[in-house]
């Protein structure tokens, strides 16, 4: 039987909104005992915006950990234009929004991003990466911003403390989560979790109501297609594929595929254009 993926938006935050999972999911990427964990207290997704024309920041989840650091927790489905960029802004804001005019600096408190990928953002073998402000010799100059980058499509040896949480944000049936051996109790909240949204009408509902907007939208986007080949004009069919790319309806591997062209034209396209992605990936 299928079951809710936690690479859908929703199910993901609501499958964070739950502290214990919340609390040994950090503890794994950490890589610190659970029993060091005081809090995970969820926090305003919503980064301050202190001009009008400033950009705001809308993280996916927040969290108070510890009560001294703060983290964002996401869950990226397909790379978009900017990805590396965005991701900073975000850390960047998150650090910054406490601090407000005449403040002393020691109020600022370390910032962590963890993002989960559902396509590999680098070449190399290893499915985690932490990314921090270092000199060319590995020396760290801070640790109040830390990056972490979590690729479900690598392969996680056994022994690793997230092996059994990418099985999870992968699982996609009932099966490949009866896969899942694992003791640990956050993984045990996880599959119940899971399970409980699996046969929650709300939730169900919830999800099919955003796939129905985004197949509305897709389906507005074939006809303006037709209506610009009807026209003769390739660059209105660009500009509705360009449209979608901003909205993330669809990733650039669609966008190229439609427009029969390499995904490197697109990108390069969509630059000239000084095109700018939405912000929630999906």
């Amino acid at each position: 039987m299928r079951i809710v993926s936690l690479k859908e938006d929703y199910a993901f935050k609501e499958f964070m909104s739950r502290e214990v999972v919340r609390k040994y999911f950090l503890a794994a990427v950490l890589g610190m005992p659970v029993e060091e964990i005081r809090s995970v207290r969820l926090m305003n997704t919503f980064l301050s915006r202190r001009w009008r024309r400033q950009k705001q920041g809308i993280l996916d989840v927040q969290v108070e950990f510890n009560d001294d650091t703060r983290i964002n927790l996401e869950m990226q489905v397909a790379k978009h234009k900017n990805w590396e960029k965005r991701n900073l802004f975000y850390l960047s804001k998150m650090y910054t929004d406490d601090l407000h005019w005449g403040e002393d600096y020691g109020r600022l408190r370390r910032c962590i991003s963890i993002s989960i990928l559902d396509f590999n953002l680098t070449e190399d073998a290893c499915g985690h990466n932490v990314y921090r402000m270092r000199t060319k010799q590995g020396q760290d100059f801070s640790d109040m911003l830390e990056l972490h980058i979590i690729e479900l499509r690598k392969v996680f040896p056994p022994e690793d403390d997230l092996s059994d949480w990418v099985q999870l944000f992968n699982a996609t049936t009932e099966e490949e989560l009866d896969m899942i051996k694992s003791g640990n109790a956050g993984i045990q909240a996880g599959i119940k979790v899971m399970r409980e949204m699996s046969l929650s009408k709300r939730i169900r509902l919830e999800i099919e109501a955003r796939e129905k907007a985004r197949r509305d939208r897709v389906a507005e986007m074939e006809y303006m297609l037709d209506e610009a080949r009807e026209e003769g004009e390739t660059r209105g069919e660009q500009q509705a594929i360009i449209s979608l790319l901003r909205d993330n309806v669809i990733t650039m591997e669609e966008g190229a595929k439609r427009l029969h062209m390499s995904v490197e034209d697109l990108e390069a396209l969509c630059q000239s254009q000084d095109m700018v992605t939405a912000d929630n990936g999906r």
